[in-house]
C-alpha cells in the first residue's frame, strides 16, 4: 500500500522521539574517524512545509514540535541538538519548516560517510530527490532510491565501511507490516550484528505492540533498548496513543541520555500515557 504520506504527521510527538534519537546516534557515530554507512529505509520527502494543506489538515505539529520549541531551557542532552537543527531550518524564526530524518542525517555526517535514502512512494521520492539535488556542495555521499526499504536493508548489510547506522520507519499501514519489518531487521542483524539499528513502531493496540517486540527478542536479537512515549493512556479504538523506538546496539551514552530526557519530554508535551526507557529483557 502507498497511501501513507508523512507530510500529514510531520513534527508530531512521534517525530520528536524518533528524530532526536536518530540525530543523537548519528552524531555519536560520526565522532570517530572511521567512515560510516547510513541508511534511511523510509525516508519520506526529506523536509516538510508546516504551512502546507497536509500539515494544516491534521495540525499534529502543534502538539509536538511547537510545544517543544516553547519549552524552557535548559533542554536535556538528547533533545538539544535536535531542537538546534529545527531552529536552523527556520532561520527567520517561528516554525514554518520541519527537517525530516534525511536532513537531520545530512547535518551530522561528514564527507567520508555514505547516506542511502530509500523511499517507495512516487511523490515523496520525487520531492526527496529534488530537495537533495539542491543541497550545498560537500557533505556525505548521498544516493536517493525508489525501492522497497526493507529489501534494501537486507541487501546492503554488511556495508564496505563495516560501520552502519540504520533508521527503519515504516508506516505499518497493514498488520502484515509488523511481521515483514521484524523479519527484515532480524535478517539484517544476522548479516551485521554490530550495526546500530533504530526501529520505530506505533502504539495502537498494546497487545499488538507487545507481541511485535516479543517477536524481536524471539528472533535472537541482542542488546535491545526500548524508548516509548505515549501521549495518551492505552485504550482500544482510539488510534495511535503513542510510539516507541527500539535501538539495537545503542551507543554507550544513549541509554542514560534517553532515560534522563523522557520524563522532561513527557511533561513538555503534556503526555498522560505510559513512558519508559530501558533494556528489553
Amino acid at each position: 500500500m502507498l497511501s501513507y504520506r508523512h507530510a500529514f504527521h510531520a513534527g508530531n510527538p512521534a517525530d520528536l522521539l524518533k528524530h532526536a534519537l536518530w540525530l543523537f546516534v548519528l552524531r555519536d557515530a560520526a565522532a570517530t574517524e572511521k567512515p560510516l554507512y547510513v541508511l534511511d529505509t523510509h525516508a519520506g520527502a526529506g523536509g516538510y512545509d508546516l504551512g502546507s494543506a497536509a500539515a494544516q489538515k491534521t495540525g499534529e505539529f502543534h502538539s509536538g514540535i511547537e510545544r517543544l520549541l516553547a519549552a524552557p531551557d535548559p533542554l536535556p542532552d538528547l533533545l538539544a541538538p535536535y531542537v538546534e537543527e529545527v531552529r536552523k531550518a527556520n532561520p527567520e524564526g517561528g516554525l514554518a519548516r520541519y527537517p525530516g530524518s534525511p536532513l537531520l542525517a545530512l547535518s551530522a555526517l561528514r564527507a567520508e560517510d555514505r547516506l542511502d535514502l530509500v523511499e517507495l512512494h512516487p511523490t515523496d521520492h520525487r520531492l526527496l530527490a529534488e530537495r537533495l539535488a539542491r543541497r550545498p556542495a560537500g557533505g556525505p555521499q548521498v544516493r536517493v532510491e525508489r525501492e522497497d526499504g526493507l529489501s534494501w536493508l537486507v541487501a546492503r548489510m554488511p556495508p564496505p565501511e563495516r560501520r552502519a547506522a540504520v533508521l527503519i520507519d515504516p508506516s505499518y499501514e497493514v498488520k502484515s507490516d509488523y511481521e515483514q519489518v521484524a523479519r527484515a531487521l532480524a535478517r539484517a542483524w544476522r548479516r551485521m550484528g554490530t550495526g546500530c539499528f533504530l526501529l520505530w513502531y506505533p502504539v495502537i493496540e498494546r497487545a499488538r505492540s507487545e507481541a511485535f517486540l516479543a517477536g524481536l527478542r524471539q528472533a535472537g536479537l541482542r542488546r535491545l533498548w526500548r524508548i516509548e512515549l505515549c501521549t495518551a493512556p492505552d485504550a482500544p479504538g482510539r488510534g495511535m496513543t503513542g510510539s516507541g523506538v527500539v535501538v539495537v546496539n545503542p551507543p554507550p551514552a544513549l541509554p542514560a541520555a534517553a532515560a534522563a530526557a523522557l520524563p522532561w519530554l513527557a511533561r513538555a508535551l503534556g503526555a498522560t500515557g505510559p513512558c519508559s526507557a530501558g533494556p528489553m529483557v
